[in-house]
């Protein structure tokens, strides 16, 4: 029986202090996507943290145990191509423009949180978490700003009817 032979309660809790922050922060995330009524939500944004950390986690916990050539930092390499397929599909062509850009970047960076909490880097996986909720809350407004004050020679040519009614 080899599981209660690599058991270990130290290793038990620090995979736990990982998951719980993913977990924190991947909800706290979702919550603002949530709030916004995005496609990828509460616990998407949450599965995707806490997964990745857990990938990344046990990629650690193998690594420690058995060693070999396959670090962890190959995990993390194949977390981010993972989600990189995840946040494609939420991307779609709506008219004239692309949707679900942001929700996408939105699971990718995510993903990046639970990485980084899965590898113990708990400070990092926290301000990455104010990164992107500074990117999605702070940002938008700006965003918004600058989208209203778009010139029309810059603006798609649909907007760029709307803002230049045709001569008759």
């Amino acid at each position: 029986m080899q599981a209660t032979y690599h058991f270990s309660i130290s290793a038990l809790q620090d995979s736990a202090l990982s998951l719980f922050t993913a977990f924190v922060c991947g909800t706290m995330i979702g919550l603002e996507r949530q709030l916004r009524q995005r496609t990828a939500g509460l616990r998407t944004i949450a599965l995707v943290t806490v997964g990745a950390a857990l990938f990344v986690d046990i990629a650690a916990r193998i690594y420690e145990i058995h060693g070999g050539n396959q670090t962890p930092v190959h995990v993390v390499a194949y977390v981010v191509s993972g989600v990189g397929f995840l946040g494609a599909g939420v991307i779609m062509r709506d008219g004239g423009g692309i949707r679900g850009i942001n929700t996408a970047a939105t699971l990718w960076t995510a993903a990046a949180v639970g990485s980084a909490a899965g590898a113990d880097l708990i400070s990092e996986a926290i301000v990455g978490t104010l990164f992107i909720l500074g990117v999605n809350v702070v940002l938008r407004p700006l965003a918004n700003f600058l989208d209203r004050r778009a010139l029309p020679a810059q603006a798609s040519p649909e907007l760029r009817e709307e803002a230049e009614p045709a001569a008759k």
